[in-house]
């Protein structure tokens, strides 16, 4: 596998001509998004001043803009786009159900056959067939905060009404809602709003490279575990809830535990009773080469939220797979659950993800990360390790990360990383869009997590221009006397 193409022959400068007719005045698009459209995470002074990247048209893990240029798509969307763009068959799911029931809500007693066969394919699809309960949301955000409703919920009808604390981790992300902002541990998001709100508390992330020098990550994933077991007697076992976490942290910047640590993470669960958690938001739906992300890392959750793959993003839509523990305490003696969305179990929506689910195991797109794309963007990345600019590399799946570094070192703890507000991360991100290359930076940590579409062939394409933006980073860094 080759990954050391001229950028010349990659830059995406030149349009290509898309499918439809359609052209676009580019300005006059931003024009309107700089006076109406508020953005998500966005710097909307420093958006106005350069003007939005207007997206028009997808196809397989490629995007076209306004102006022609064809990008690599290297994170699915937002993570969501499993099955890539241009699913004719999910769109035509969509509009079959539009025409017959465009909606119908699930409260007061009443269902629709979208919703219910999909909550029995979820069902069979879930780790071990263990959870035959599903909560329909229309997000992620939505279905961590309906965690934190049924977890609650559940500890008072257990009669135990004072274990109400939910325990997170720094860094993680758990959705941008009141309730799924305080579960994450984004120090950013807490700064806005007064979060997190009463009751939640958070340990660190069990990142080796991050905490584990002079262990190995055997040892590291145990004592990274370790934590949560003092936070649990710092609060008082009988006080704790739950301890919510991602199998792998996405939006943390692709940070992948040890294997020690999950088992041990559900051992000291099960010692003081705590219900466990996975988010699936991102690990959900193939990422990681199974269909959830807990089957790979080997534990046993009580719940699992999930969003967007369940629909590759076509429609949103997202859920709690409840295990039998919280689902019958909650059916049997709960009364009415006094929570639920307009838009709990769309039939469209669920329509959507009916269709996706087929096309993922028809194709066999999920076994296929385990065996084909996945080891095969472990080893692109791997050769990208050895630019100047790389501290290290690490791959899950089609979840991978690149940690920039002034100088290498020997080991992974060994790089010495660029100060924080040279912004490396985002020169290089900048390189890559400008080059056609969706990459995303979380500091110096450059991660992609590619549609499991996606070929061989497309993954060396997408390492090419990796390494070509590389190089062009490296020269700007170099230029401005930043290396070591």
């Amino acid at each position: 596998m080759s990954i050391t193409t001229p950028l010349a022959s990659l830059r995406a400068g030149a349009p290509e001509t898309p499918a439809e007719p359609e052209t676009f005045d580019t300005r006059e698009l931003q024009r309107l998004d700089s006076a109406h459209y508020l953005h998500p995470f966005t710097d909307h002074a420093a958006l106005r001043a350069r003007g939005a990247r207007v997206i028009v048209r997808g196809d397989g893990i490629y995007l076209w803009d306004s102006e022609g240029r064809r990008i690599i798509d290297g994170m699915a969307g937002l993570w969501c786009v499993n099955a890539g763009y241009g699913r004719a068959s999910i769109a035509d799911a969509v509009h079959a159900q539009l025409l017959q029931l465009p909606f119908y809500n699930s409260f007061f007693n009443t269902t629709n056959v979208p919703a219910l066969r999909l909550a029995a394919l979820l069902a069979e699809l879930s780790p071990g067939a263990a959870f035959q309960h599903v909560f329909f949301t229309g997000s992620g955000s939505e279905a961590n905060d309906t965690v934190l409703r049924m977890v609650r919920r559940y500890w008072q009808l257990a009669g135990q009404p004072q274990r109400d604390i939910l325990i997170g981790r720094r860094n993680g992300y758990h959705g941008s809602t009141v309730a799924a902002a305080s579960l994450g541990g984004m120090a950013g998001m807490h700064a806005q709003g007064g979060l997190p709100i009463p009751g939640i508390h958070h340990i660190g992330q069990p990142s080796y490279a991050e905490g584990g020098r002079g262990m190995s990550e055997a040892a590291f994933g145990l004592a990274a575990a370790g934590w949560l077991e003092d936070k649990i007697l710092e609060l008082g076992p009988e006080r704790v809830a739950a301890f919510i976490g991602e199998p792998v942290q996405g939006a943390g910047g692709v940070i992948i535990p040890p294997a020690t640590y999950w088992p041990e993470i559900r051992r000291i669960c099960d010692k003081y009773g705590v219900l466990l958690v996975s988010d699936e938001v991102i690990c959900g739906f193939g990422r990681l080469g199974r269909w959830f992300g807990c089957e790979l890392m080997g534990f046993q959750p009580d719940l699992i939220a999930f969003a967007k793959g369940v629909t590759s993003g076509y429609v949103p839509l997202g859920g709690v797979l409840v295990g039998a523990r919280v689902a019958q305490l909650l059916a049997e003696q709960g009364g009415e659950f006094q929570h639920g969305f307009t838009y709990s179990g769309h039939p469209a929506a669920c329509a959507a993800a009916l269709e996706n689910i087929r096309i993922l195991r028809a194709e066999g797109l999920v076994e296929r990360v385990a065996q084909e794309t996945g080891p095969w963007l472990k080893a692109c990345f791997a050769s990208l390790a050895t630019h100047p600019l790389v501290g290290h590399a690490e791959t899950c799946g089609l979840a991978a990360a690149l940690t920039l570094v002034r100088s290498k070192g020997a080991g992974v703890h060994d790089g010495a990383p660029f100060a924080p507000q040279q912004a490396v991360g985002m020169l290089c991100r900048k390189h890559m869009f400008d080059n056609g290359i969706i990459m995303r930076a979380v500091g110096e940590r450059m991660i992609v997590a590619p549609p499991l579409s996606i070929t061989t062939a497309q993954i060396d394409e997408m390492a090419e221009r990796i390494r070509a933006c590389l190089d062009l980073t490296l020269d700007e860094v170099t230029a401005r006397g930043w290396m070591a």
